[in-house]
């Protein structure tokens, strides 16, 4: 999010080249479109960072602490912070106190329709900021259809 107000800019031959922050959908390709490394919430990349955290964590245990979020002050130790990242990721398909889950954005079919209401996508990767699916979706759909994670 630093490049939403200090977007990295390089200039070459001439022309200038950006990378801004973008929370969902690349607007370039130049420096590798939706990238695994910034922008969009990837649940796999993310899965590969909790574990290996909580692997360095039995190696070095509560000696090492590191600034969680960045930024705030605030020390964890590896354990703590892949369980902080865990919670962020799975809070996007948890109901908040309104019964909306950030996954379903704003389709209120998902929210208030019986039939809709307990499923569960899992789309490509995630809105950085809000946590909409994006990409393609029915990640967990089998072939004929049905979905493969109900609540």
């Amino acid at each position: 999010m630093y490049h939403k107000d200090h977007p990295f800019v390089f200039e070459y031959g001439g022309a200038e080249f950006r990378v801004d922050y973008e929370p969902d959908e690349s607007t370039s390709d130049i420096f590798g479109g939706n990238s695994n490394w910034r922008g969009p919430v990837w649940v796999q990349m993310n899965y590969l960072l909790v574990e290996s955290l909580r692997k360095y964590h039995r190696f070095y245990g509560d000696s090492l602490k590191v600034e969680c979020p960045a930024g705030s002050g605030n020390m964890m130790d590896l354990w703590e912070v892949a369980k902080e990242i865990s919670r962020r990721v799975t809070g996007i398909f948890i109901r908040d106190e309104n019964g909306r889950r950030p996954v379903h954005g704003g389709t209120e079919q998902y929210r208030v329709d019986p039939a809709w209401m307990d499923l569960v996508l899992l789309y490509e990767y995630f809105h950085g900021d809000t946590g909409k699916g994006l990409g393609a979706s029915h990640q967990t759909a089998r072939p004929d259809g049905q979905a493969l994670w109900q609540r």
